[in-house]
């Protein structure tokens, strides 16, 4: 359990016991290779994207980080340890694996009381982490008349239930409404802003894109980006295509706004302006009078990038 700063009842944690570090992970499942000679390392204090197409090995991972599925190569710690070394691993690692399953008659609460005592925390601590994710006037219906977004949040309770500062967590968005994705993002911030390793997977970029301050893309099995988001976005190439009626007003404002060099013509009166965004290219254009007819983005977005990473990587023989 971590300590508790008493005049603020925060958490304090020692970092370097919330660093995941993954060395050579290897999985066969006969002749297929789920996981490929995979490294990353996942810091604390941060959210963490774990990204990947369906059938990346993003699972498969998080279940060998768990000790739950023995790698045929390579090693996980958490803080230098083995997760299945650690004499009360709930108590510092928490996690929320594909669909949890619940009791359909039980109460959230009962549902949490069933496991408190089995990590070692008092049934206080269950009222505690159904305040947390929002459920307390929830806390006496039965789950089996829970939404999906309701049973992810009352998953994510059952993650908080040690205090864990390492929080693994496989598609938490799913089910969850945009008002219930809002409150998600805010949340994982919450708990690494607590100084937390906070480790989400997701198939969909655009889902964590708001959420996740580093990200480790994989796909079949194998790593291909590890990096910040912000590095990410750097790579990312945007674009304009800005259509006009006035083919020499548009040459002017080409030449006069300093962007011949960066732009490309498909046709007269039809521009693609590189390195720039449509705000940028639309208020040039207002400020010079130009009818324009189309002003739209045309370069490579941020989930265009994430899908070329993705889909560039070959079966391993």
């Amino acid at each position: 359990m971590p300590e508790y700063d008493n005049a603020v009842m925060t958490p304090t944690f020692d970092p370097a016991a919330g660093v995941v570090s993954v060395v050579g992970l290897t999985k066969r499942f006969g002749a297929v290779t789920a996981v490929d000679d995979l490294s990353f390392t996942v810091a604390p204090g941060q959210v963490t994207g774990f990204l990947g197409p369906n059938g990346a090995g993003k699972t498969t991972t998080l279940r060998m980080i768990l000790g739950l599925a023995a790698p045929d190569a390579g090693s996980v710690t958490i803080g230098g340890i083995r997760y299945a070394d650690r004499p009360r691993p709930a108590h510092h690692v928490g996690a929320a694996l594909e669909t949890a399953s619940f009791h359909p008659g039980r109460s959230a609460r009962d549902h949490l009381r069933v496991y408190a005592p089995e990590i070692g925390v008092a049934d206080s601590r269950c009222d505690e982490v159904l305040a947390l994710v929002g459920l307390t006037e929830a806390a006496q219906r039965r789950v089996g008349g829970f939404s999906l977004g309701m049973r992810q949040r009352l998953a994510l309770a059952t993650t908080l239930l040690g205090d864990p500062q390492v929080l693994l967590l496989d598609e938490p968005a799913n089910g969850l409404d945009p008002e219930g994705i809002v409150w998600l993002r805010q949340f994982l911030r919450y708990l690494a802003d607590q100084g937390r390793t906070v480790l989400v997977s997701s198939h969909v970029l655009s889902e964590v894109q708001q959420t996740v301050d580093d990200v480790v893309i994989i796909a079949k099995g194998r790593l291909i980006r590890e990096s910040s988001l912000a590095d990410l976005e750097a790579h990312a190439r945007p674009a304009v295509r800005l259509v006009s009626p006035d083919v020499d007003g548009l040459a002017r404002l080409i030449a006069t706004s300093g962007w011949s060099e960066v732009t490309r013509f498909e046709s007269p009166g039809v521009a693609v302006i590189e390195n720039h965004h449509p705000a940028q290219i639309g208020a040039a254009a207002f400020a010079q009078g130009l009818e324009v007819h189309e002003l739209s983005s045309a370069g490579t977005s941020l989930e265009s990038l994430f899908l070329e990473l993705t889909s560039s990587v070959e079966v391993a023989p």
